[in-house]
């Protein structure tokens, strides 16, 4: 196996533009471990091989004449099955779209292009981005690296298994509850979740409009925090068709001094239990903040145990039953996922949806005064690590029965409140990753990932899967 493919995208470019090595031979090394390991994870569903080989002569040919370069020149980069690719099948895991091809790139695909990244392909994804699994009935179950038997996460599981096999470097996708970062933590690498606004939604299928637009982000994946900057700083900017967008520019993190930063962390968000091992490994990276010179105090945000029931009032019942609605008269091909969110998920009220949308506001207002003063919440990212292909109904959490969302009510709580969150791996338990979430307050990415990088310093981050 090269080790070439096991190094971040940053120090990628950097061997790349020192001509340590040349964008071919890091394309090919990818190319060759997608081709060894694809077969057993599903994890692209589409290459764009040739195109890719040809764009990483091109790029080394800039090298070889020294002309300026972007920050991820000649680095290969894997993009989710939702963002709209020029002249590349874009799917999103329905039958919808299975002759789907665009004749333009999302913003986001845009923007790595520009900086020189090259694109390997499409990675798997749930029906409509609507699971936390990754698999539908167009290209089938994706698996996860560490465990064939287990599920990746969704929706961004293809993803997360093309990352931590090492397929791919970093990668782009979307987050509605947890999409980044269920994905992040089940597979043991780093994800960011950005404040919506943050990074452009526009190009994103389902289209992020209405509630979506107020909860949705799209975001980087990698096995670096260092990556997750420097795709940030990459991705972020306004896009005047992004009803959220902000123009904000984007600061160093490393100029963050982490240490100022007070932190609240919980292991109980007062909905869901987590399993013991889940709550060890956050209790760990309390301790590990605390011994880095952080502030650190054991709390949860008042009302937080509410996120949940907003979450699936203002996102869920609000947002599901216009994607089900794409399907009218085409219910046959409607997969299982489609079939039963249709089954469950009934309409709004006007009223019950204003009502939601009003809790989502006064619960938002009253967690980010919190965080004025302690502008850094550490919690689990969902109950327990990756469950098995095939499970189906609720979760036993401690003894306790939880219905299968429930699991999840730690990430979609801020979807909800639309904060930036990020995960970090911090242990591998019974031969599975554990990560912990690390929240920070609007437009605030900067002390989020500062407060990453102490983590993955401290805890150890990304390891290598055994696949």
């Amino acid at each position: 196996m090269s080790e070439l493919i096991f190094n971040s995208a940053t120090k990628l470019a950097e061997m790349i533009r020192g001509k340590e090595t040349s964008p071919v031979e890091v394309v090919e090394a990818h190319i060759r471990r997608i081709e060894e390991v694809n077969p057993k994870l599903n994890a692209f569903v589409t290459t764009t091989f040739d195109r890719a080989r040809e764009e990483a002569k091109a790029a080394e040919l800039k090298i070889t004449r020294g002309d300026s370069v972007g920050p991820l020149h000649g680095v290969p980069v894997s993009i989710k099955d939702t963002f709209e690719t020029a002249d590349v099948r874009t799917v999103a895991g329905s039958r919808l779209l299975g002759d789907n091809i665009p004749d333009r790139d999302a913003p986001v695909v845009a923007r790595l292009k520009r900086a020189g990244a090259i694109t390997l392909g499409k990675t798997n994804v749930p029906e409509f981005a609507m699971d936390y699994r990754s698999e539908n009935p167009v290209f089938g179950r994706t698996s996860n690296p560490w465990d064939l038997g287990r599920v990746p996460g969704g929706s961004s599981g293809g993803e997360a298994a093309a990352i931590a096999s090492g397929c791919s470097p970093a990668g782009i996708g979307s987050d509605l509850g947890g999409s980044i970062r269920v994905p992040s933590h089940f597979c043991g690498i780093v994800g960011l979740k950005p404040t919506p606004g943050r990074i452009p939604v526009t190009g994103h299928i389902p289209v992020c409009v209405g509630p979506f637009a107020l909860g949705n982000s799209n975001g980087p994946l990698a096995r670096k925090v260092e990556d997750l900057a420097l795709m940030l700083e990459v991705l972020a900017g306004f896009d005047p068709a992004d009803p959220q967008s902000a123009p904000l520019p984007v600061r160093d993190y490393r100029e963050v001094d982490a240490r100022k930063l007070h932190v609240m962390w919980y292991t109980n968000d007062g909905f869901a239990p987590v399993t013991q091992a889940t709550r060890e490994t956050v209790e760990r990276a309390a301790r590990a903040l605390a011994a880095g010179g952080l502030e650190v105090v054991e709390r949860r945000p008042a009302g937080i145990e509410r996120g949940f029931d907003l979450w699936f009032g203002f996102l869920g019942q609000a947002g599901v039953p216009g994607i089900v609605k794409m399907y009218e008269g085409r219910e046959e091909l409607m997969g299982p996922l489609m079939q039963a969110l249709k089954a469950i998920i009934q309409p709004l009220s006007g009223e019950q949806f204003l009502r939601a949308w009003v809790g989502r506001d006064v619960l938002r207002a009253s967690v980010v005064t919190e965080m004025m003063d302690c502008p850094i919440i550490l919690a689990p990212v969902t109950a327990a690590p990756a469950f098995e292909h095939d499970h189906h109904g609720g979760f036993t959490i401690e003894g306790q029965e939880i219905e299968y969302l429930a699991a999840f009510s730690y990430t979609m709580t801020y979807n909800l409140l639309g904060l930036p969150a990020a995960v970090v791996p911090c242990v591998a338990r019974e031969g599975l990753p554990i990560g912990v979430q690390i929240i920070g307050r609007p437009f605030e990415e900067e002390s989020v990932l500062a407060v990453a990088a102490l983590l993955e310093e401290s805890l150890g981050g990304y390891q290598r899967p055994p696949i």
